[in-house]
């Protein structure tokens, strides 16, 4: 089903808000966008470190969003996985302890990971939204802002590993 105007106005608003809230963080670096050209996936990237990226993804079609760490570098996809497989936690265990440094109450967060278009390397949550309506509301705005800064302070040891590698 196509995207009315009603709903690109609401999922435009949406995304300036969440960008301007994960911007106005600190922890994160510029913004960039990735949209792919059939408008179903919306993805808003923020650089943490070398080919390196903090990414909020709409799904407006299916509705869904996520929340995730990405990268289109294969050594450091290794590197990601390499921190989790020495924490000794499951990749669900490594997520949760970063959403509860940022107070997101988010028990075993299913946590996928996988590669997308041959090129980039994901770890990521989601969550889906029983309508778009839903991206008006305050508590999934930062609910999905929260989980973006839990992936960044879950991988923050990785992130900061790889910056000073650089």
């Amino acid at each position: 089903m196509p995207l009315t105007e009603t709903d690109q106005r609401r999922i435009d608003a949406f995304r300036t808000a969440v960008e301007k809230r994960l911007s106005d963080d600190g922890r994160l670096g510029p913004m960039e966008r990735d949209d792919r050209e059939d408008g179903s996936s919306l993805a808003s990237r923020f650089r943490v470190g070398e080919h390196l990226w903090i990414e909020l993804c709409l799904r407006p079609l299916i509705p869904q969003l996520r929340a995730g760490i990405v990268t289109d570098d294969r050594w450091v996809s290794e590197d990601l996985e390499q921190a989790i497989e020495d924490s000794g936690d499951s990749m669900s265990e490594f997520v949760e302890l970063g959403f509860d440094e940022v107070d997101l109450d988010e028990p075993e967060p299913v946590v996928e990971h996988y590669r997308d278009r041959g090129k980039y390397f994901y770890f990521s949550t989601g969550f889906e939204l029983d309508s778009l309506e839903r991206l008006d509301d305050d508590r999934v705005r930062d609910r999905i802002t929260r989980m973006c800064l839990g992936y960044y302070e879950a991988f923050r040891p990785a992130i900061e590993k790889a910056a000073a590698e650089s």
